[in-house]
């Protein structure tokens, strides 16, 4: 079974879009650390911003929320942490062979991963770019991560 856990993900937009694709490819839960928003707030509101763009998948998908990125993966010990961040460790996403259980971790959208998060994860992935910009969009390449391994399990 597959997890994503989003760190610090500012946007509620880009975290809709996150349940979306994971309700696609058939992820188990979406962790969701430090100040990534819910769709349920602390109040017990619904977040509405992220349910426009989910469009009912956060209904649909298991979700839980962590203070930190420790807890995250202390509550999950059967599955394997894979970061998705450009680091000088980090190899293609297409060389990446997906482990049984993975949870594939994305960063905020502008600072990635934190450097805690790097340090405790040993294994690193990123998406080759080939034009001007140095990244994609954080759900887009949720996107392109999650239907490689989709295609690796079919395969």
């Amino acid at each position: 079974m597959t997890l994503i856990l989003l760190e610090n993900v500012r946007s509620t937009l880009n975290v809709g879009g996150m349940f979306r694709i994971a309700d696609a490819v058939g992820v188990e839960k979406v962790l969701l650390v430090g100040y990534t928003p819910a769709p349920i707030d602390r109040m017990g509101r619904e977040n509405s911003k992220l349910a426009k763009t989910a469009l009912g998948a956060e209904k649909s998908v298991l979700w839980r929320k962590y203070p930190s990125l420790q807890d995250a993966l202390g509550a999950h010990p059967a599955h394997t942490p894979v970061v998705v961040e450009q680091t000088p460790t980090a190899t293609p996403y297409t060389a990446h062979i997906p482990p049984e259980n993975p949870m594939y971790i994305f960063g905020n959208e502008t600072s990635g991963v934190q450097s805690e998060a790097l340090q405790m994860v040993p294994a690193h992935i990123f998406i080759p770019m080939h034009g001007v910009k140095v990244s994609l969009n954080v759900t887009t390449a949720a996107a392109v991560i999650l239907y490689h391994h989709l295609v690796a399990q079919k395969l």
